[in-house]
């Protein structure tokens, strides 16, 4: 047997995305990491051991413009590259290479910590150290460092050194949730084992083991939806464990959940109601997929009403937008359904209060066990979340571990410095913009070779009739007075049109009506008619237009997309589904879908200039849309190279240079086998560029990219260039006819 002592900076313990993400940021940030992970490999549940898909703020698609940045936002769009087709060993390895890639980083794999060395009194904890042990290498290990990181997801390295927790339901009146008990409980939400299935392509039989469930004596049947053709997390329903102890009862959990498991697929291949005589059990998980154990108390608990209400804190460091979902204590056992939903009307944001112990000085918390009610956890707790939440902790521990003082202290006295290296990051953050004094392009003079100022998608790619309402989303930057649609309608008629603003600036919603007008329509095909809508608001915003349901209308929908601009369907009967579970009465986000327009918006025509995509969008401190889509387009169309140039009055030397490309975060990527999107790489994203600097009488080139397919770059020079002009220089996309560049940075 080895003992050894291990220093660093941050030791961070966990390896699911929560624990990655916190990693990766505090690396990159110049501090040293032990990254301790008791599992042979990393993402946790997200992890080929026990294959739960990512699910994170865009809510498979109900959240418009929400799918995460930064770490967690890196890895959809490389395994997007990699894996198209949701292959876990290979999500396995994108996870895993970010890690490695990252020099400041060790990693310390099926390492157990299971004890912890922490001093003080019960209201003023520090850990001194943890230890942990090498399962197959004989290796006790102590890791000491200055801060550490709860990514455990069960909370044991803050149990264990006396960080304050909850386990279970609070009651109602403490932060006034409807969703709470009247009385608090210790009950949880339960744990999961999937399965997957293929076609063998001959008949395979199959022999329940005599401790198959017979789910035929239980309500599975009559309750859950068993599909033959449907594996993975199309059962995520096969849940148990709410009413025990998912830590302590884990063992017998998941033999519950395994004898399930096998009584399902002989129901499924015995009992003569499937078509499956060809498949074959081709995978089942034997970890339990945990769902919620302790919570730790930080300076601030998130509830219900925060993340309804989407409260503003001045400390936000993370967005979710999932919905608030609880399921039935008796999990699969349960009459009522698997699950119910409380969505809110668009991204929530989380406080860095949130992230850190309460009483124990120098731990931080990233994942499903952040200080947050047991409602509130029912959003936080799905792991794209529980990754940019970990990306917040990560930052702020190394900001704690440079600056030798406590999140708290970081907190009251680095709050900005905090966020702003947030978003030098590309972290998920909505609301906040660059003030960084040391970025050089705040003070540039921004031109472009040429800029999207006609909003307008003319191109038919075939008819949606209007059985329903429809609406169309357009940015108003500064005014829009009239709009022309592109219409068939069989017989002469009227078509009201309405205009709604959306309240918050992240909500894709109709929140107050603006204006209404009633149009003329004749008789006949491919016709453009002229709603005469006008409106000023006092800041830039998006515009939500109804289309009023009338049978005799059809809108033509575009053949391609146009960033900035959504399309919805009003379908209020979509609201309950059996695979979903129960939804809140009247939540809009559900009431106004987008599916069936994704990349196919209604054809339209702005009937005023916009302002949206002017070259100095991308130095106007937002990074994502929020209100508008704070970014530059190009004109587009033109088949010629397109740049944008920052220009200053005076000369400056520039050592690194950041650019952000659009990577469409309106698209929501998986890793696993929800769904598939057709494309490797986002159409939007800029493929070949160059930035150059003005030395002398001409344009040289500094950096040079080709092949690209990500967002975030950080270029670093060989040597610093004196130059009073820089431009990004785009020879190519990979595939929009427009160019577009969210942001722009340089720094000495």
């Amino acid at each position: 047997m080895k003992h050894e002592i291990v220093t660093s900076d941050i030791t961070v313990v966990g390896g699911g995305l929560a624990g990655v993400c916190a990693a990766v940021a505090a690396a990159r940030l110049g501090q040293t990491v032990s990254l301790v992970q008791n599992r042979p490999v990393l993402g946790g549940n997200a992890s080929s051991e026990i294959r739960v898909w990512v699910c994170g703020a865009t809510s498979h698609g109900v959240h418009r413009n929400a799918r995460e940045t930064g770490i967690m936002g890196e890895l959809f769009v490389e395994n997007q590259y990699r894996n198209i087709d949701g292959n876990p060993y290979i999500w396995d390895l994108v996870v895993l290479e970010k890690v490695k890639a990252e020099p400041n980083i060790t990693l310390f794999l099926n390492t157990d910590v299971h004890e912890v060395d922490a001093s003080g009194d019960d209201d003023h904890r520090t850990i001194q150290a943890v230890t942990g042990w090498m399962m197959g290498s004989e290796r006790r290990i102590r890791f000491k460092s200055r801060v550490f990181l709860d990514c455990t997801g069960d909370g044991l390295v803050g149990f264990l050194a006396g960080a304050k927790f909850r386990i279970g339901r609070e009651a109602q009146h403490e932060f006034n949730e409807e969703w709470a008990p009247l009385v608090p409980d210790d009950i949880t939400l339960g744990s999961t084992l999937l399965f997957y299935t293929k076609d063998a392509g001959r008949p395979v039989k199959y022999i329940a083991p005599s401790f198959a469930k017979d789910i035929t004596q239980t309500s599975i049947p009559m309750k859950r939806v068993i599909r033959s053709g449907d594996n993975g997390c199309a059962y995520w329903w096969i849940e148990w464990g709410g009413e025990h102890d998912t830590v302590h009862d884990n063992e017998r959990i998941r033999d519950e959940l395994s004898s399930v498991i096998y009584g399902i697929w002989d129901y499924i291949k015995n009992s003569g109601k499937f078509d499956s005589a060809n498949l074959t059990l081709e995978w089942i998980g034997s970890i339990p997929g945990k769902r919620e154990y302790r919570r730790f108390v930080g300076d601030y608990v998130l509830n219900q009403n925060d993340v309804i209400a989407q409260e503003l804190f001045e400390d936000r460091v993370a967005f979710g937008g999932w919905s608030i979902d609880l399921h039935p204590p008796q999990g699969m056992y349960a009459t009522a359904k698997g699950s119910k939903h409380m969505h809110m009307d668009g991204s929530y944001h989380i406080p860095f209060r949130s992230l850190y112990s309460t009483n124990v000085s120098n731990m931080l918390m990233g994942g499903r066990n952040i200080s947050a009610s047991h409602v509130a956890f029912g959003t936080t707790r799905v792991m794209a979340t529980c990754a940019v939440i970990g990306e917040a902790a990560g930052t702020g521990a190394a900001l704690c571990a440079a600056k030798g003082i406590s999140p708290r202290e970081l907190h009251s006295e680095h709050l900005s410095e905090l966020q702003q290296t947030l978003l030098r990051q590309d972290a998920s953050i909505l609301g906040v913009a660059n003030t960084d004094e040391a970025d050089l392009v705040r003070s540039a003079a921004l031109t472009a070779s040429s800029t999207l100022t006609e909003l307008a998608l003319e191109q038919s790619a075939g008819l949606y009739p209007l059985n329903t309402h429809v609406a169309l989303l357009v940015p108003v930057d500064p005014f829009i007075n009239g709009i022309a649609l592109f219409i068939d309608a069989t017989a002469a008629t009227e078509l009201t049109v309405e205009l709604w603003n959306t309240g918050k600036p992240q909500n894709y919603v109709p929140h107050a009506l603006v204006s209404s007008v009633v149009v003329p329509v004749s008789e006949g095909s491919e016709q453009w008619v002229t709603a005469a809508l006008q409106w000023e608001p006092e800041h830039a915003q998006n515009a939500f237009i109804i289309l009023k349901s009338n049978p005799s209308v059809s809108v033509h929908l575009s053949s391609r997309p146009q960033s900035g601009v959504l399309s919805f369907k009003h379908d209020a009967t979509s609201a309950d589904t059996v695979d979903f579970g129960d939804m809140y009465h009247h939540q809009p986000v559900i009431d106004w879908s987008p599916r069936g327009f994704l990349r196919k918006p209604i054809c339209f025509r702005l009937l005023s200039p916009t302002s949206a995509f002017a070259a100095e969008k991308a130095a106007d401190g937002h990074k994502r849309p929020y209100g508008s889509p704070h970014l530059w387009s190009s004109a587009g169309g033109s088949g010629a190279e397109e740049w944008l140039e920052a220009s200053w009055t005076e000369t400056h030397s520039i050592r690194e240079v950041h650019v952000t490309f659009n990577d469409d975060v309106n698209e929501d990527l998986i890793n696993l086998h929800h769904h598939r999107t057709e494309f490797e790489i986002i159409p939007e994203l800029v493929k070949d560029y160059q930035v150059q600097a003005w030395v002398g009488e001409s344009w040289t080139a500094v950096v040079e990219a080709t092949n690209n397919h990500t967002r975030h770059h950080v270029h670093v020079l060989d040597s610093a260039v004196s130059t009073n002009r820089l431009r990004v220089v785009v020879a190519s996309t990979n595939g929009s006819a427009h160019v577009e560049i969210v942001e722009l940075r340089c720094y000495r």
